[in-house]
């Protein structure tokens, strides 16, 4: 057999011998195969002294209520959004606990999804299904994510329930198999705008035929998740077994009445240190959101310091804070703590993994996105007066972490925090004025587009 020759570019014996030969005369590659090969590269990396430097002690501190479970779901910007709601209520009427209903939401958010991802069909019907635009909208049409816009427009329209009013369902305890067919039936309802539209539907006709589908919707909905409930009745005692609320509620009444929040004054600030995205600037993304009347989601770009000034702000006047990350960097999920050095990846294989890309990098190469929503309920600062870790309410159930919470650095909050929800009267007038400014429209799958939605 003639023997072939070396060409650039590929995968050369001498490139695998040298490989192979490195590894061998290392002593720390060695010790690091071993332990990596039996408990994995977390376990491996863990960096023990991690879990020491991290208290649980904080100089601000918001207690409410019992850990929730958003269990086999991509719910958690739904948990994150309803229980910064929860606090007024268990602050207000000195409750033990109290938890509203995240299937209520996820009925109407799947319901407006459907519409939002059929107008979006028919608005693109004559463009091509091997475009890159139209291939985004047909890949995840009712994925489970979402953002703080789009919960408050959802209870603005909806309202909210307690738990009691509209319980959990295996469903939607565990949304998969119900995304699955919503999704398979979306996609044949595209095939058939397209047909459609490409005889020569008018738009009434077209009109029509998302009606119809979106009853479809409904039914499906329906059938997996429950009605829900057009009113209903509440009867809540305080730690003393007083009772300090008891009437019937439509939901549009309870959120007016009983939770007591102008949702409309929260405004979402990110900070994404990209070139393309310049501070004190306001953005929105393409094509992404649920409620059609609502038009969906803007943010305003500022420093990391306005995020923080913000954020302790509102937690100093006793009330929690919305806030999105990419959680699973550098997470150390059974100790709860998220640490930058709390994994030392970058030891353990003998070169530069966790430390190539920067935050800025992270994001424009598809390393780093939001992917998951939770609640800052405390701080604390160091001798400086600067803060130094950072409370955190989590949704994965009193099992997880500290007894539901965790914890986290403030250099992992510099380098993975990329969203808060916040009252505006906690940013600047200039800060104010820039989230009303003009806006810019980002592509469809821009990573400030991601949905919190990790499982």
């Amino acid at each position: 057999m003639e023997e072939r020759l070396a060409q650039a570019g590929i995968v050369t014996d001498e490139d695998r011998r040298f490989a192979k030969e490195r590894i061998h005369r290392d002593r720390a590659s060695v010790i690091a195969r071993n332990a990596t090969t039996s408990m994995g590269i977390r376990a491996a990396a863990r960096v023990p002294e991690a879990i020491g430097r991290v208290g649980s002690a904080f100089d601000i501190e918001i207690r409410q209520g019992e850990p929730t479970d958003q269990e086999h779901t991509g719910r958690c910007w739904m948990f994150a959004s309803l229980n910064t709601m929860r606090a007024r209520v268990i602050e207000r009427l000195n409750l033990k606990t109290f938890e509203l209903s995240q299937t209520y939401p996820l009925f109407f958010d799947k319901l407006e999804k459907a519409n939002w991802f059929l107008n979006n069909m028919i608005d693109t019907a004559s463009v091509g299904l091997d475009t890159r635009l139209v291939a985004f909208l047909l890949q995840n049409p009712v994925q489970d994510g979402g953002q703080w816009d789009m919960l408050r427009d959802l209870v603005v329209k909806y309202g909210v329930v307690p738990k009691e009013a509209m319980p959990e369902t295996a469903c939607s305890r565990a949304t998969r198999e119900m995304d699955i067919y919503l999704t398979r039936y979306l996609r044949g309802c595209a095939k058939r705008i397209r047909t459609a539209a490409g005889e020569g539907a008018t738009a009434g006709e077209l009109e029509e035929l998302r009606k119809t589908m979106v009853a479809d919707v409904y039914a499906l909905l329906v059938t997996c998740l429950g009605e829900p409930p057009a009113s209903f009745d509440v009867r809540l005692r305080d730690k003393n077994d007083k009772l300090v609320l008891s009437g019937t509620f439509t939901p549009q009444e309870f959120f007016k009445d009983v939770i007591q929040m102008n949702v409309m004054d929260y405004l979402s600030v990110i900070s994404a240190c990209t070139p393309d995205k310049p501070f004190f600037h306001a953005y929105t993304v393409s094509r992404l959101g649920n409620v059609q009347e609502a038009g969906g989601v803007r943010y305003v770009n500022l420093p990391m310091e306005s995020l923080k000034r913000a954020a302790i702000s509102q937690l100093k006047d006793g009330m929690p804070v919305w806030f999105g990350c990419d959680v699973d960097q550098s997470f150390l999920r059974n100790d709860g703590v998220m640490d930058v050095h709390g994994i030392d990846v970058d030891d353990l294989f003998g070169f530069g993994i966790e430390d190539c890309l920067d935050r800025g990098d992270r994001l424009m190469y598809g390393e780093s996105a939001m992917t998951h929503a939770m609640v800052l309920e405390g701080v604390d600062f160091d001798g400086d007066g600067k803060p130094a870790f950072w409370k955190i309410e989590n949704s994965w159930g009193k099992d997880h972490g500290r007894k539901g919470f965790d914890v986290c650095t403030d250099e992992w909050f510099d380098q993975y925090v990329y969203q808060v929800v916040v009252d505006k009267k906690y940013l600047t007038k200039e800060e104010r004025a820039a989230y009303e400014g003009e806006v810019t429209k980002l592509a469809p799958w821009d990573p400030m587009g991601s949905l919190a939605e990790l499982r």
